[in-house]
């Protein structure tokens, strides 16, 4: 299986599919470490993206952004609940990724 090129790869809707997707597999399967695995693998998969395309700054940026966020929605969905505090970190870490890396 041929991945597609780095330079042609979207980032910001792959920061939503793991944050979101990474979520809902651990919420529906009640299996925390298999939404890991989807959260992983699309944090990864971008990180290849930001790299090649922002350099290793702006992906080292994004990266901590995008499992800072991560981190960040425990805490947050104690206050403001579990889907809005996904939510918001998904919104922020796919703005960043759009801002930095997409739009070139």
């Amino acid at each position: 299986m041929a991945l597609r090129n780095a330079l042609d790869v979207q980032t910001a809707p792959l920061t939503a599919l793991g944050l979101l997707g990474g979520y809902l597999t651990a919420r529906e399967t009640g299996i925390r470490p298999l939404g890991g695995v989807v959260l992983g693998a699309a944090g990864i998969f971008a990180g290849r993206t930001w790299l090649a395309k922002g350099g290793p700054q702006v992906a080292a940026g994004l990266g901590a952004l995008y499992l800072g966020g991560f981190g960040a929605s425990h805490p947050l969905a104690k206050k403001i609940g579990a889907w809005p505090s996904v939510l918001a970190v998904t919104a922020v870490s796919a703005a960043a990724s759009y801002a930095l890396v997409d739009r070139r």
